[in-house]
């Protein structure tokens, strides 16, 4: 079952080894709603990571709350599976163990696993790839066993941190649409992370805008694009599709060049 996850006033500061306080995220507050697919979206550095792993219960926030289902986060969060934007496959074991390693580490006896696992890599296209080792495949390939590794536990929160980042426009794509429809199916509460406002548009049903560093919340936008949404490359081009990401843009734009130009500043302050 779907959870909500509810950040409320969230800020997060770090200390460098010399002693400097840096304050990634500031009174961040915005909710997803059980079910629902969020996306986040900002310029780099402006600490959507940092929110993701405080959801996830990887880091605790310095100021606020962060709640899953209602419940304050203390520890790793139960019922939450991760994406990376860089496989986290274990090399040396196979395609079919990969995906199996969830239930086995919940205590399912290892054939029921692999069984499930089976049944998984069918659904993401890789039927007949159980034996090969990540090596052996494609970027978009591995990127659909992470896919089969995270569902297979039937998460009631999926985080996903720019996974189909790295992939040529056509493969991220098709990840996109194959991630849609298994969503459909299953209906976790999804909180994933980007960079391209067009994924975050095509993809989701929220989308949170994030200003440059220190990283707090300048927009929220619910997508009111129908569902099922159907080919993530037909929906571009959509009259409302349209109108909604130059809408966000408009708001994302001025977050983006502050970036950009204090990057510019650093860069020449260290020459």
């Amino acid at each position: 079952m779907a959870a909500g996850i509810e950040l409320a006033n969230v800020t997060r500061r770090f200390t460098s080894p010399t002693g400097k306080v840096f304050t990634a995220i500031r009174d961040v507050n915005f909710t997803v709603e059980p079910g629902q697919f969020c996306a986040v979206v900002g310029p780099s550095g402006c600490g959507k990571s940092t929110t993701l792993g405080m959801v996830a219960g990887l880091d605790k926030p310095s100021v606020g709350s962060v709640r899953v289902d209602g419940k304050e986060v203390d520890g790793i969060t139960s019922g939450v599976s991760f994406m990376f934007q860089q496989d986290a496959l274990l090399p040396w074991k196979t395609v079919l163990d990969n995906v199996a390693l969830g239930p086995v580490f919940r205590g399912v006896g290892k054939k029921q696993a692999q069984a499930a696992a089976r049944d998984w890599l069918r659904r993401v296209g890789l039927k007949g790839f159980e034996d090969h080792h990540p090596h052996q495949l494609s970027g978009g390939m591995r990127k659909r066993v992470a896919m089969a590794a995270a569902l297979i536990n039937e998460p009631s929160i999926l985080l996903m941190d720019e996974p189909f980042g790295a992939l040529d426009v056509q493969t991220k794509a098709m990840m996109s649409n194959e991630l849609l429809g298994l969503w459909e199916e299953l209906k976790p509460s999804v909180l994933f992370i980007t960079h391209d406002l067009e994924e975050a548009v095509a993809l989701a049903d929220r989308v949170v805008v994030m200003t440059s560093s220190p990283g707090t919340i300048k927009g929220i936008y619910d997508i009111d694009l129908p569902r099922p949404r159907g080919a993530v490359q037909e929906i571009r081009f959509e009259p409302r599709f349209l109108e909604l990401h130059h809408q966000i843009w408009e708001s994302l734009k001025d977050e983006v060049e502050r970036a950009h130009a204090r990057s510019g500043h650093a860069a020449e302050s260290a020459a």
